[in-house]
């Protein structure tokens, strides 16, 4: 196997970049991709109470552990495999467990500051901004932070006001012009998804050659 591929899916929450990674996965090649989720390298604040874990920002560059996201790439592209942390989004911290994860043909990160942080950014081969309109990512998130990470209404309204909208329009907005891609709607753009499993399969092609 030649050097991995590593495709970068960035945008804003609720856009639609697990979708499309997820699809991208499943309908190219299962076994030669892996999706990988920046959202499971936040920073692990075993130190503070729950309390003070529901403060913080998740939502800047620093709330992510940049220098284990970048050993972890380097490892992959070096075609080693990882230990892939594991987030509990319901109490705002690791969980003990990891996910071990394979090198392969292609890798997929998917995440809000995939193409906002620099040092990430120059390890990805391929950029995707994936571009959903607000109003349509609030009710996305809305529904998924009740019914997927057992938050409350308010925590999730307080939280988009106090740091996601503003944050959205500090970091991940402006990340935008490092994309090769921009998607509307991301996994939900039936057209763009084909065309992009085409490339993923022909990326897999080339690796095997």
């Amino acid at each position: 196997m030649k050097k991995p591929v590593i495709i970068g899916i960035a945008g804003g929450t609720a856009s639609g970049k697990s979708t499309l990674a997820d699809n991208l996965s499943r309908k190219s090649n299962p076994a030669a991709t892996v999706v990988i989720r920046l959202d499971h390298y936040y920073r692990d604040h075993q130190e503070l109470t729950f309390e003070q874990r529901t403060q913080l920002n998740y939502d800047c560059p620093e709330a992510f552990d940049i220098e284990l996201v970048i050993e972890h790439l380097q490892l992959l592209k070096q075609g080693q495999a990882i230990d892939c942390p594991e987030y509990d989004f319901s109490k705002h911290c690791r969980k003990s467990e990891t996910e071990r994860i394979n090198a392969c043909p292609v890798i997929i990160l998917e995440g809000i500051m995939a193409l906002a942080i620099p040092s990430i950014r120059e390890l990805i081969d391929f950029k995707i901004f994936v571009d959903t309109p607000a109003d349509v990512r609030l009710l996305r998130r809305i529904h998924r932070d009740l019914n997927e990470r057992g938050r409350t209404l308010e925590s999730v309204a307080e939280q988009y006001l106090k740091t996601v909208r503003p944050m959205h329009d500090l970091h991940v907005e402006s990340s935008k012009v490092y994309a090769d891609l921009i998607v509307p709607e991301g996994g939900y753009n039936l057209v763009a998804l084909d065309i992009l499993v085409s490339r993923v399969i022909q990326m897999i092609d080339e690796s095997s050659r």
